[in-house]
């Protein structure tokens, strides 16, 4: 801890500072209270605090950074709308009433996580800051490197943690808590993986008397996947031209790419089934496929008990290929994450299965082939369909949480500075104005404010989602996985033979689960991590594993039951009636 000798050397040296100027400790408080009421009256609304609470609030920050001022804060985040405003806006703002000068860097995110693994590795301190994905929580709690905000708040940062901070009341809690009860990270921003679809072209009566008259079903918001595949290849193959517009019944993409790899780490196979039931993970076995025992991870071969190259993942990157080819646009192959992001915004896509709220902003500007005059939008979103594996009780889709995370190497009064920018970019004063800008809730009083109300109608469904008891089923990468960035960057290249037809996508799997196997084994082999490390299962004959109950579960006779979809006007009733 930063001791007391310090804290009095700086509280001279701000005196003799003072007393050169001409101005009294109290004239300064008074400018920093004054920078406060300027943000309020000027930015910080709409927020479900009053103007007086917001000056209550920020009068405990601008009270805490008094043994900082004037040191100069670096913290880092990956560049989407709302860490864009934060960069450019709230680290403005707590500069001006706290004099702690902030600069919040931008990178786009395999940057951030590079970084962020050379100051783990190397201890020495590169940013004071970081807001990292939460996928990450299983590395941070196993190497030791990483801050427990637990510990922090109870210990060293105890008289720097707001007492209106609300921890419970902030929606991913949960995600960025390890195993052993701690919060490692506290959530910035979140947004989910959902089902994306035109409900004008959805509520054509010819539209609907066509389909049902091939199908037998209505419709509708698909409820499994053998609905979303007959509503694509109806829209690609029946429909073809709607308002003399080629149109497609699905969008996606498939280039070779590290991006190619969220696609699938994005929980891809636990919405066909893949992994055990559990929230907000599967356990033992994980959506990735990662088996452990004990906090330990075991293996993600079917052959040492995990589910990486099953029945229900082979399915999954099955359809994951034959829909790109079948059903997309033929451009879509080639496309990165970035690249197709756009496309469903040009209005010839009729659904999306695999869609981030995060393009919500984009998706509503006024003029888009996919808004109506009127400011509403042609489209909504409503929870993913789920594949033929699918229990009740798993967790049906992803949810990114980018989350402050502390590093043990970052000097202590820098870190404790860092920690009040974390918790005034994320305060009541100012994250209902956040969540507007970038929709990326994170506060359960955000979602229900009756600002959010106002904004629903123009939003596709955003609010509705977050306001239903649904969404705790979507959720970030968790705890088995040992250490996110050396596994997750062998996703891309082999889903990527897959999707060029170099492999079948069972021997892309099988190649990909041996190499996750081969990094855990070195993992266990190093003693690197400090806890929860892997203990790599022996190999044995995979039907051992496919008689034991849960993943990795044998292959269905029956891949494609029956379609079912759910009207979108019954999916927002069900909602409302859940959280009465």
């Amino acid at each position: 801890m930063f001791d007391k000798n310090n804290k009095l050397r700086h509280s001279i040296s701000l005196a003799a500072m003072l007393a050169l100027s001409g101005l009294s400790a109290s004239a300064w408080a008074d400018a920093y209270e004054d920078a406060a009421k300027k943000w309020i009256g000027s930015e910080f609304k709409p927020s479900t605090l009053t103007a007086d609470q917001q000056l209550e609030e920020l009068k405990w920050f601008i009270k805490a950074a008094e043994p900082f001022r004037g040191m100069n804060i670096k913290v880092v985040s990956e560049t989407i709308a709302t860490h864009e405003y934060e960069s450019k806006v709230l680290a403005k703002a707590f500069t001006e009433i706290t004099g702690i000068k902030l600069t919040h860097d931008l990178l786009q995110e395999g940057d951030v996580v590079e970084k962020l693994q050379t100051q783990m590795q190397s201890d020495k301190n590169i940013y004071d800051g970081w807001v990292n994905d939460s996928d990450l929580i299983g590395t941070h709690f196993r190497y030791g490197k990483t801050e427990s905000i637990t510990d922090l708040m109870a210990n060293e940062g105890k008289n720097f943690t707001s007492p209106t901070l609300d921890i419970k009341e902030f929606i991913g809690i949960s995600f960025t808590t390890a195993t052993d009860g701690k919060i490692y990270q506290l959530p910035d921003q979140q947004f989910a993986n959902l089902y994306w679809f035109r409900a004008d072209w959805f509520e054509r009566a010819d539209l609907k008397a066509k389909f049902k008259e091939k199908y037998g079903y209505e419709l509708g918001v698909p409820v499994n996947w053998s609905a979303y595949e007959d509503i694509a290849k109806f829209f690609s193959e029946d429909v073809k031209e709607i308002d003399g517009k080629r149109v497609y019944g699905h969008m996606d993409y498939g280039k070779k790419d590290p991006s190619l790899g969220w696609r699938f780490t994005d929980a891809w196979f636990s919405m066909a089934g893949g992994g055990d039931k559990g929230i907000p993970n599967g356990l033992p076995v994980d959506e990735w496929g990662i088996r452990v025992e004990d906090c330990h991870p075991v293996g993600s071969s079917v052959t040492r008990g995990g589910d990486t190259n099953g029945p229900a993942a082979v399915f999954a990157t099955t359809k994951y290929v034959d829909w790109l080819k079948k059903y997309a646009p033929p451009e879509a192959a080639g496309m990165t994450f970035s690249e197709s992001g756009p496309v469903p915004s040009q209005g010839n896509i009729a659904q999306q299965i695999f869609w981030y709220t995060a393009f919500t902003a984009d998706m509503t500007k006024p003029g888009l082939a996919v808004m109506n005059t009127d400011g509403t939008p042609k489209w909504r979103m409503a929870p993913s369909p789920r594949g033929p594996y699918w229990e009740e009780g798993m967790k049906l889709g992803y949810q990114d949480v980018g989350s402050w995370t502390f590093m043990k190497s970052t000097p202590e009064k820098q870190k404790l500075a860092a920690w009040l920018y974390a918790q005034f970019v994320t305060s009541k004063t100012v994250s209902l104005k956040k969540t507007i800008v970038g929709l990326t809730p994170i506060r359960e009083s955000d979602i229900n404010s009756q600002a959010m109300t106002d904004l629903a109608p123009k939003l596709g469904g955003l609010v509705e989602f977050y306001r239903s008891p649904a969404r705790v089923q979507w959720t970030p990468t968790g705890t088995n996985v040992p250490d996110y960035p050396r596994l997750a960057q062998l996703w891309w290249s082999h889903i990527a033979e897959a999707a060029s037809g170099e492999k079948t996508p069972q021997e892309a799997l099988d190649g990909l689960a041996k190499d996750q196997d081969a990094i855990m084994s070195r993992l266990e082999r190093s003693k690197a991590q400090a806890t929860c490390a892997p203990k790599m299962n022996p190999e044995r004959d995979a039907q051992y594993w496919f008689d034991q109950p849960g993943a990795p579960k044998p292959k269905l006779a029956n891949e494609k039951p029956q379609g079912e979809t759910v009207s979108y006007a019954e999916l927002l009733k069900s909602w409302e009636a859940a959280r009465k």
